[in-house]
């Protein structure tokens, strides 16, 4: 690959420069520097292909004429071959994972509220919990902070975590769900991230390999799969539950399946998958493991376990013994900044200790070795508590209702604090930025695996959902 192909005068006049360093397996690197033919580039924007150990940067740079036709279309070309990715695509902003595009409509919110007033933007962006944590939580700190020394305080533990920190999680799982873990069951990490990469890695070792998640599902799935060298597999959504369309798994999963992911309560719509399907979903995993003469594995992500409105997810180890939990404190206990969680390694797996040594060496190849070590702490005392969670439930409500009465058709969520509402017209992209106009920041479906729909965070203030209603009522009317 060359420059050569450029046309002279473009490369002078560039109105964004794009550098595009690619490794091989031979460590040779190229960089090449090219420009845009666009002006609605106005992020940056990362990504990595771990496959053919390519890395792809795009920077702005400084404003230039636009590239004439032919390099435009080499460029584009270009683009594509190295990322997968089409430039339409990155240009309208989807290309990045959903995390990305909630935190670039975060900031772009943080913008707009210094503009207009705080209370004029209606910001239901991003799952960042909107009750305080429980007051224990603030004591336990004190108290390890006034009492203690700093070097316990601050200091390492165990790479797999403090032992009382680990054995207080088992004691509070056994005690809910009637188990019999031990602290050697548990592996702490920081935050859910952390527990899934690492679960990840400790399943995947082969680049041929995939990896099954079911549509809606959390976008940063297929960066932490595609990161450990698998593919993902995305099973089709199931309307007009967006339950598990378990046929279609059936039919997809095949001997380069290595496992599952599962998000109950889900994310972006707040489902919450029923004891019949998990049970269905064990008997086809249990069938095919055999057929394919290697286990398969469920991933259990599990951040939304305590936020459900009458019901309970059903505790995936119950059902299928060859699953991993990843959990995080973010949500339940309202800590989402100490990144503080853990990887069960469940002792119904048939030679369980193998796999957490896995766990153990992903931990460390990864560079998640002792996570947090105050917040470590704080869990041996605070592990069964909650934040305050009816608050969620009296925001599902008033959302719900609200936009249902305003022609809003939405899936009504069981759990979690997200609410997945159908666009009024087919492109959710273009629905969000008309909502814009109207100050409601909204995500788009698209990277959800689920086009057509919006999530909308609701784990905000009561006043805002209130205050909201007038503006998606004009952005209904701004449709008739």
């Amino acid at each position: 690959h060359s420059l050569s192909a450029f046309c002279t005068e473009c490369a002078k006049s560039c109105q964004y420069q794009i550098s595009i360093g690619i490794c091989d397996d031979k460590n040779h690197i190229a960089l090449f520097c090219a420009c845009f033919l666009e002006n609605r580039l106005h992020f940056f924007f990362a990504h990595e292909l771990c496959k053919a150990r390519r890395n792809t940067v795009i920077r702005p740079a400084h404003p230039c004429k636009p590239l004439c036709a032919h390099t435009a279309d080499i460029f584009r070309q270009l683009v594509h071959f190295l990322t997968g990715i089409s430039l339409d695509r990155i240009l309208d902003g989807d290309a990045s994972n959903g995390t990305a595009a909630c935190q670039r409509i975060f900031e772009y919110g943080k913008l707009r509220k210094q503009e207009v007033g705080e209370d004029k933007v209606y910001d239901f962006s991003i799952g960042n919990p909107s009750v305080e944590a429980p007051a224990a939580v603030a004591e336990r700190v004190k108290e390890l902070l006034e009492v203690n020394p700093s070097t316990l305080v601050h200091g390492y533990t165990s790479a797999q975590g403090d032992p009382k920190a680990r054995q207080a999680i088992a004691d509070d799982l056994n005690n809910r769900f009637g188990t019999s873990f031990t602290g050697s069951n548990v592996y702490l990490t920081c935050g859910a991230a952390a527990s899934l990469t690492i679960s990840l890695r400790s399943v995947i070792d082969s680049e041929n390999q995939n990896v099954m998640v079911f549509a809606p599902f959390f976008t940063e799935y297929r960066v932490f799969i595609e990161s450990m060298g698998a593919s993902i597999q995305v099973v089709p959504a199931s309307f007009p539950k967006l339950d598990l369309n378990l046929d279609a798994f059936e039919n997809m999963i095949n001997d380069k399946t290595v496992a599952v992911i599962l998000n109950s309560p889900n994310n972006p719509t707040g489902v919450v998958y029923s004891e019949e399907q998990i049970m269905r979903l064990a008997e086809i995993l249990n069938r095919k493991s055999a057929e394919f003469g290697h286990p398969i594995y469920i991933i259990s992500d599990e951040p939304y376990r305590e936020i459900t409105y009458g019901c309970v997810p059903p505790f995936i180890t119950k059902y299928y013994a060859n699953s991993l939990i990843c959990y995080s404190y973010s949500k339940g206990l309202s800590l989402p900044g100490e990144r503080i969680g853990y990887i069960l390694v469940p002792d119904v797996m048939p030679e369980w200790q193998n796999m957490y040594a896995a766990v153990c060496g992903a931990g460390r190849s990864l560079g998640f070795i002792c996570a947090p070590t105050m917040f470590q702490h704080v869990i041996t005392k605070c592990a069964p508590l909650t934040s305050d969670l009816s608050k969620y439930a009296a925001n599902r409500d008033l959302i719900y209702n609200g936009l249902t009465e305003l022609g809003y058709e939405c899936v009504r969520p069981d759990g979690a604090f997200y609410l997945f509402v159908k666009c009024l017209e087919d492109d959710a992209n273009a629905f969000c930025m008309r909502a814009r106009k109207y100050d409601l920041l909204l995500v788009p479906s698209d990277d959800f695996g689920c086009p057509g729909y919006v999530r909308i965070a609701y784990c905000v203030s009561a006043d805002t959902i209130k205050n909201s209603m007038p503006a998606f009522k004009a952005l209904a009317e701004s449709y008739k």
